[in-house]
């Protein structure tokens, strides 16, 4: 054996101690649970702040859930909902009682984990509106909202719709679901759940 200077001529396995087996590290931190409850048509905004702040604020070990059993309703305040359980670091559980319809629907895929009852029903379909103001100005705003309504259609709800499902919906027709359906789907989707319902640093920032 070539002896080199200054090292050490005892095997480097001598000096390390023994493997002695795994050791066990635990810490306990309090798990919050809460739950809301999504029911009837959704109303203005203003309604739903003590949810927003609730998923604002919430801890990594919280959990949220949201019972839905609604038609649909206000736009815009459903967005703020999916937006707030984004940005959320809870674990959003969202919870199909009865019926998901149009916004509704959204709201329901935007959870970290699904759950779904029997005999329950999703629906998605395309927006309604009425517009105002010059000719001009409705064209302009039409083209805003159907290109608008397209991206957060295709965000929330790739892959559990198809590019054809959203297609049909886009072009007017509407999509009804059973649980039987619902349920097909989302076990057809669990490889790439993670994936898709994965929380940003930038949602969180907002």
């Amino acid at each position: 054996m070539v002896q080199h200077p200054g090292r050490s001529t005892q095997p480097d396995d001598e000096d390390e101690e023994p493997f002695g087996g795994l050791v066990r590290y635990e810490r306990h931190m309090p798990i919050h649970q809460v739950s809301y409850y999504l029911c009837g048509e959704l109303q203005a905004p203003q309604y739903y702040t003590e949810l927003f702040y609730t998923l604002r604020t919430a801890a990594e070990t919280d959990l949220v859930y949201l019972h839905i059993n609604s038609p649909g309703g206000d736009f815009n305040t459903g967005l703020q909902i999916i937006n707030n359980m984004l940005a959320s670091d809870a674990h959003v559980v969202t919870v199909l009682e009865a019926r998901a319809y149009s916004m509704a629907a959204f709201i329901f895929l935007s959870g970290d984990e699904l759950i779904v009852h029997d005999n329950c029903q999703l629906m998605f379909h395309t927006y309604s509106s009425s517009f105002a103001g010059k000719g001009s100005e409705q064209l302009a705003e039409v083209h805003a909202l159907g290109n608008w309504f397209e991206k957060v259609t295709t965000r929330l709800c790739t892959p559990f719709l198809s590019a054809a499902d959203i297609s049909h919906i886009l072009q007017g027709s509407d999509l009804w679901m059973d649980s039987d359906e619902i349920r097909r789907r989302l076990e057809r989707l669990k490889p790439a759940r993670p994936a898709v319902r994965k929380k940003t640093a930038a949602a969180k920032k907002g």
